[in-house]
């Protein structure tokens, strides 16, 4: 913990952590859907106590039941920090350019930035591509995910002639379960017959990848990977930005950069937790990195 706040307040200012609780009262860290709102905390948790000795002040943290209550926390000035998927980056720049800054992505192992939607069904019912899906249920994640929603929307009916997201045109429903977790024990109860999800497509598909929903699911023992097969693949998706307020201290919003620029190297387990699974941590990103998912945001959905 030294070592991550040491570097962090070295990187920020030279000045106490007291003087921060004159500028800011509270942090506030919200953490998007994906798996249950416990085991979201649990996962930060570690983060929130760096934060506590780094600035100062009590850190708190949020985790909405879906993506919109992270949204609109940050809108709203609710929420100071949050790791935001790039469309839901995307629906917050879209109503409000000024109200948050993307300032680091998650670097996989092999140290690019990128990761992918996963189409993926159980290998005992005989699914092992879209082909097979014909008349089946297939799920979605959170409207507002990247990659449970806007980018296998666009991409899944380019896969062939006749496929669209309508119930009953090629599927024979298309729903939303609510987020990744839940779609990945919806298709492993039988409850749907696929689905969509986040990983780094990195590692051994029997350990859900290197990092991701599926990787997630397999460390809380919601899921056997050999009882599940890849259906699907999107193109790569730029990560998702780790997000400050705008409106935040320029020295509260420098220090906690530094503070999880540094953690990958400081607590390798908290890295773990915060990123979903194995990474070399996070480095530096900017609004270039996500204007192309913007525009698709815009086109798809419209804001």
């Amino acid at each position: 913990m030294k070592k991550t706040l040491a570097l962090a307040l070295a990187a920020s200012t030279a000045i106490s952590t007291g003087a921060f609780a004159q500028e800011i009262t509270e942090f506030r860290i919200g953490i998007l859907g994906g798996e249950n709102a416990q085991d979201r905390m649990n996962s930060y948790q570690c983060l929130a106590d760096y934060t506590t000795e780094a600035l100062g002040v009590e850190t708190k943290l949020f985790a909405p039941a879906d993506y919109n209550g992270v949204i609109q926390g940050l809108l709203g000035g609710n929420i100071d920090m949050a790791w935001l998927g790039a469309s839901a980056y995307a629906a917050t720049f879209l109503q409000d350019p000024d109200a948050v800054e993307p300032v680091l992505i998650k670097v996989n192992v092999d140290g690019s930035v990128g990761y992918h939607s996963i189409g993926f069904a159980r290998k005992d019912s005989g699914v092992t591509s879209l082909d097979d899906m014909e008349g089946k249920v297939f799920g979605f994640g959170d409207p507002n995910s990247t990659s449970g929603y806007l980018i296998p929307s666009i991409e899944i009916p380019q896969y062939k002639d006749g496929v669209t997201m309508e119930s009953g045109d090629y599927f024979g429903e298309v729903k939303f379960t609510g987020g990744h977790e839940q779609t990945i024990v919806a298709v492993n109860n039988g409850d749907i017959d696929g689905g969509v999800t986040w990983a780094d497509a990195q590692g051994n598909w029997e350990d859900g990848y290197n990092s991701g929903a599926l990787r997630k699911a397999v460390d809380a023992g919601l899921v056997d990977m050999n009882d599940m097969v890849q259906i699907w693949k999107s193109k790569v998706i730029p990560e998702g930005p780790i997000v400050l307020r705008k409106a935040l201290p320029a020295d509260v919003r420098e220090t906690m950069t530094a503070l999880v620029d540094g953690l990958y190297e400081a607590d390798p387990d908290c890295a773990y937790g915060v990123a979903s699974g194995d990474t070399l941590g996070f480095q530096p990103v900017t609004h270039d990195t996500y204007v192309s998912i913007v525009e698709a945001r815009k086109a798809k959905i419209g804001g």
